[in-house]
C-alpha cells in the first residue's frame, strides 16, 4: 500500500460510491466517517517507515506513477493530511443538519482527494491543474440541476480559468530564471505572471467580487466548503513557489507586493462587510479577509512565516464550518437573508444565532475564541515591520466586528411578548454545540493544535530559514 492510494484514490473512489450507490440520509455518515479513518491513519501510521503490529509489519510508501506523473507524500505530510481529512469529516457530518445534497459528501470527497493530490504531484506545476480541476467540480455543487449558473458561479470559474495560463507561464519562466537571476527583464515577467495567477486564484482585490454573489445565491453551506477548501491549498502552492525558487524568497518586492495586497483585502473585505445588509454577502466578506490574512503571513520577513500561516488554517476551518451550518439552518425560514428577513430570529433560532455571532466574532479576532491566537501571531510579526500595515489590517478587523455587532442587534430585534423557543433539530443542536465549544478551546488553550502543526514546517525545506 502507498500513501497516495490511501489519501487521494480512496477518497476518490468513495466519493463515486457516494454519489451513485447511496442515499443522502446515509451519505454524511460514510463521509465524516472516510475522513475520520484517514486522519487517524495519517495521525498514527508514519509515512515510509515500517510499524511493527505483533506479527503484523505495516509499511505505506511514499509514492505512485500514474499516467506518467508521480505522486509523492512524505512523513512530513501527516500532519498536514490529518488537518485537512479532519476539517473535511466535520464539514461532512453537518451536511445532513444543513440540508445539503447527497452531492455535497460525493463531490466534496473527490474535490478533497484532488486538492491533497496538488500538494503531491510532481513535477509540482502540475498542482496548477489539479486545483482547476477541484474547482470545476464545485460547479456542480453550486448549481442545481436543470438552472443556469448565477453571476457569482460565472465569475468565480472564469476567474479560476484565467489564473491557470499564468501560473503555468511563469512556472516555465521561473526555471530559466533560477538558472539566470540576473536577467531582470525574465524576472520581471515570471514575477508579474506568476502575482497574476494567483491574484486570480485567491481572489485579491478587486477579483473577489465573486464570494459575497456566491454567499447571495447558493447554499451557504456548500459556498462556505469552496470558501474554505480552496484557498487553503492555493496558499500551499504558493508556499511551495516560495520555497523552491530562492529569488522569489529573496525579493524584497515580493514581499512588500504581499504586504499591499494582503492589507487591501483586509481593510476593504472588513469595510463592505461593514456596511452590508445581507448575512450570507457579510460572511463571504469575512472569508475574503481572512484569506487576506493569509496573504499578509505571506510577506512577513521573518522565519515565522510557516508557523503562523498554519496556525490559521485550522481555526479557519471551524469558524467556516459552523458559520455555514448556522447560515444553512436559518435560510430555511428567511430564504433571502437579508437583515428585514431575519429580524427578531435569535428567539425562534437561539442556538443556530449564537453560533452565527461567535463564529463572526472569532473571525474578528475576538479574545477568548479560536480566532484570536492566530491573529495576535500575525500581529506581533506586523508590528515589528511596518505600523501602517498593522493599522489598516486593524481597521479591517474592526469593520468586521462592526458587522458583528449590527449582525446581533438586528437578530434580538423582537418585540418584548414574543416567546423564546428552539426551532432546531437534536442534529443541528448538536453539531452547532460541538463547533461553539471548538472555538472556546482552541481560544483559550491554543496549545491542543500542537501536535497538528509543529511538524507542518518540515514540508518546506528552505522557507523560513
Amino acid at each position: 500500500m502507498n500513501a497516495p492510494t490511501i489519501w487521494i484514490f480512496v477518497p476518490f473512489a468513495a466519493g463515486l460510491f457516494t454519489l451513485f450507490f447511496l442515499r443522502n440520509r446515509f451519505s454524511a455518515l460514510v463521509g465524516g466517517v472516510v475522513c475520520v479513518v484517514l486522519a487517524l491513519i495519517a495521525l498514527r501510521i508514519p509515512i515510509d517507515t515500517a510499524l511493527v503490529l505483533g506479527s503484523v509489519s505495516i509499511k505505506i510508501s511514499s509514492s505512485v506513477q500514474f499516467f506518467g506523473r508521480s505522486f509523492a507524500l512524505g512523513t512530513a505530510d501527516g500532519p498536514l493530511i490529518a488537518v485537512i481529512y479532519g476539517l473535511a469529516a466535520l464539514w461532512f457530518f453537518g451536511t445532513e443538519a444543513s440540508g445539503s445534497a447527497n452531492r455535497f459528501v460525493s463531490l466534496g470527497l473527490m474535490i478533497v482527494s484532488l486538492l491533497t493530490a496538488s500538494i503531491a504531484v510532481e513535477p509540482f506545476l502540475f498542482a496548477a491543474l489539479l486545483l482547476g480541476i477541484a474547482a470545476m467540480l464545485v460547479v456542480p455543487l453550486l448549481v442545481p440541476l436543470y438552472q443556469s449558473p448565477g453571476r457569482g458561479v460565472v465569475r468565480f470559474l472564469i476567474y479560476q480559468t484565467f489564473a491557470m495560463p499564468f501560473i503555468l507561464f511563469s512556472g516555465w519562466m521561473l526555471a530559466g530564471v533560477e538558472a539566470s537571476p540576473s536577467d531582470l527583464g525574465a524576472t520581471l515577467q515570471a514575477g508579474t505572471a506568476l502575482g497574476l495567477g494567483f491574484a486570480f486564484l485567491l481572489g485579491v482585490f478587486p477579483l473577489y467580487n465573486w464570494a459575497p454573489m456566491l454567499m447571495e445565491e447558493n447554499s451557504p453551506y456548500v459556498t462556505g466548503f469552496l470558501l474554505w477548501a480552496l484557498p487553503t491549498f492555493t496558499v500551499i502552492f504558493a508556499l511551495g513557489f516560495l520555497d523552491r525558487y530562492a529569488w522569489l524568497r529573496a525579493s524584497p518586492q515580493l514581499s512588500n507586493a504581499f504586504q499591499l495586497a494582503g492589507v487591501v483585502m483586509v481593510a476593504s473585505g472588513g469595510l463592505f462587510a461593514s456596511q452590508e445588509k445581507h448575512i450570507g454577502r457579510i460572511m463571504g466578506y469575512a472569508a475574503i479577509t481572512e484569506v487576506g490574512l493569509f496573504v499578509l503571513a505571506m510577506g512577513l520577513k521573518t522565519t515565522e512565516v510557516v508557523n503562523t500561516i498554519f496556525l490559521l488554517v485550522i481555526p479557519r476551518g471551524l469558524e467556516l464550518a459552523v458559520w455555514a451550518l448556522a447560515l444553512s439552518i436559518i435560510k430555511r425560514k428567511a430564504y433571502s437573508l437579508r437583515f428585514n428577513e431575519v429580524r427578531g430570529l435569535a428567539r425562534r433560532y437561539p442556538i443556530a444565532v449564537a453560533a452565527l455571532v461567535l463564529s463572526h466574532l472569532s473571525m474578528t479576532g475576538f479574545p477568548l475564541l479560536a480566532g484570536f491566537p492566530p491573529r495576535l501571531a500575525l500581529w506581533q510579526g506586523l508590528a515589528g515591520q511596518s505600523l501602517t500595515v498593522s493599522f489598516w489590517a486593524f481597521l479591517g478587523l474592526l469593520g468586521l466586528l462592526v458587522a458583528a455587532m449590527r449582525t446581533l442587534a438586528v437578530f434580538v430585534m423582537a418585540e418584548e411578548d414574543k416567546p423564546w423557543e428552539s426551532n432546531e433539530t437534536w442534529t443541528q443542536t448538536v453539531m452547532l454545540g460541538v463547533g461553539m465549544i471548538g472555538l472556546f478551546v482552541l481560544g483559550m488553550f491554543p496549545q491542543v493544535m500542537q501536535p497538528f502543526i509543529a511538524g507542518l514546517p518540515a514540508l518546506f525545506e528552505h522557507l523560513g530559514q
